[in-house]
């Protein structure tokens, strides 16, 4: 028997009849709008970004890579 993993529940959502769903982009961020047929909507801002985690300077001349310079480095911790 297949057990449903549900993921985040939103209060005051459930039993809503939804009326349409529409989506859009604005300025790199998506917007999804879902409105229920008692006037009122849920809406997901949705945003994405970039992050250098590493930039590194190595040599290879010698056919072993050897760091010259760090110049960022992200740890996550």
């Amino acid at each position: 028997m297949k057990t449903t993993v549900r993921g985040k529940q939103y209060p005051g959502v459930r039993g809503k009849v939804v009326d349409w769903v529409e989506h859009k982009f604005d300025e790199g961020t998506l917007y999804i709008h879902v409105r229920f047929r008692d006037k009122t909507e849920l809406t997901y801002t949705l945003g994405c970004r970039l992050v250098i985690e590493e930039a590194v300077l190595g040599d290879l001349t010698t056919g072993n890579y050897r760091t010259i310079r760090e110049y960022v480095s992200n740890e996550q911790g």
